[in-house]
């Protein structure tokens, strides 16, 4: 993942974008640690206090921050005039496909980050990033939905997200073949289920509304 240029003055939140994407090249030798943080501060030139004060609240902070930046080099990969001429299904296969490959140099990275993910007074958070995740992917998909929809596409999309995870950094076949067979599996799911909910809705409009039927027996139109 290439690193993020700072400005002249750069502020607190930039200096810890900019050291994000160093420091998950780090963390595969030196773990989600201080060490990993020095050692970003150095290669991007950043003062090894300022670094720490970026990263003061420890490793949950530091895969946030990672993650982060794999997200905003997903999108920058894929704007919007590319994803636009895909289908629906294509684009969200095309995102998280691209998210392997950005994260791909920093498997062992991504392998810690997840086991302290998985630690339990870590696991508000960790949903809270792939929730974060998960929307920003519709997002760029093109997804506008405000209603209930909304909100199960993002747990659906993250449910596969996880799954994808735990196939990925086990997978050891040429250009993750296998992580990549798994994914059109399940994008195959959320989309089988897209169309099914799709139809339940249409049914839905369909059936007379009881409650106005009664109310023409007792009140008749004019």
């Amino acid at each position: 993942m290439p690193a993020q240029t700072l400005p002249a003055d750069p502020t607190l939140d930039e200096i810890r974008l900019a050291l994000a994407p160093a420091i998950g090249r780090n963390a595969a030798f030196d773990g989600w640690s201080v060490a990993a943080v020095l050692a970003a501060a150095e290669e991007i030139g950043v003062d090894a206090d300022i670094a720490k004060l970026a990263y003061k609240d420890g490793a949950m902070a530091m895969i946030d921050g990672w993650i982060d930046s794999v997200d905003l080099e997903v999108a920058h990969r894929l704007p919007p005039e590319k994803l636009g001429a895909m289908k629906i299904r294509e684009r969200i296969t095309t995102l998280l496909a691209t998210r392997m490959e950005v994260m791909a140099p920093d498997r062992e990275a991504l392998r810690r980050a997840m086991a302290i993910m998985a630690m339990p007074q870590n696991l508000a958070r960790a949903a809270k990033i792939g929730w974060r995740t998960a929307d920003r992917n519709w997002r760029l998909a093109g997804d506008t939905a405000t209603d209930f929809n909304h909100y199960t596409k993002r747990m659906t999309l993250s449910a596969v997200y996880g799954s994808l995870l735990t196939v990925f950094v086990n997978d050891d076949s040429d250009n993750f073949v296998e992580a990549r067979a798994f994914l059109d599996r399940r994008i195959d799911n959320v989309m089988q289920f897209e169309k099914v909910k799709a139809q339940a809705k249409a049914r839905r409009e369909y059936v007379p509304s009881l409650s106005r039927f009664i109310g023409r027996l007792r009140y008749p139109p004019r």
